[in-house]
């Protein structure tokens, strides 16, 4: 499984230049590589993000997560989600199972990973406790 060029370019952009607040990534199974489905807008929230995500089918994702320490510092972490919904085709979750790894190292500067395979599992508590 490859990765389109403008996947990496959208991702940069993301971590170094801070355009967007997340980036979807789905499989193009024609293209037979990983291809941008949504970006969101800085000023999007961590719910605009996960009600992005198609309940029914798998995807990748990355969102940049911004936090005050408990020293009062601003910080930012980059979250990478395997969104795996459990009621998704049995072939979506194969292939993105296979293609994870794959498509993960092309990702320089990821701080954490979360497989999810429902809302609760990366709930933003969830991303919070992570990052502190």
């Amino acid at each position: 499984m490859g990765v389109a060029d403008h996947s990496k370019t959208t991702y940069m952009e993301l971590q170094q230049k801070k355009v967007y607040r997340y980036v979807i990534f789905k499989i193009d199974e024609k293209k037979k590589e990983v291809v941008v489905e949504k970006t969101g807008s800085p000023a999007e929230s961590y719910e605009d993000f996960t009600a992005s995500l198609p309940e029914n089918d798998c995807r990748y994702a990355v969102y940049d997560f911004d936090y005050v320490t408990s020293e009062n510092c601003q910080k930012s972490k980059i979250f990478f989600i395997a969104w795996s919904p459990s009621i998704s085709r049995i072939r979506a979750k194969m292939l993105y199972a296979t293609s994870k790894e794959r498509f993960r190292r092309e990702l320089q500067g990821v701080h954490y990973e979360i497989q999810a395979t429902d809302p609760t599992e990366m709930d933003l508590d969830v991303i919070r406790e992570r990052a502190n």
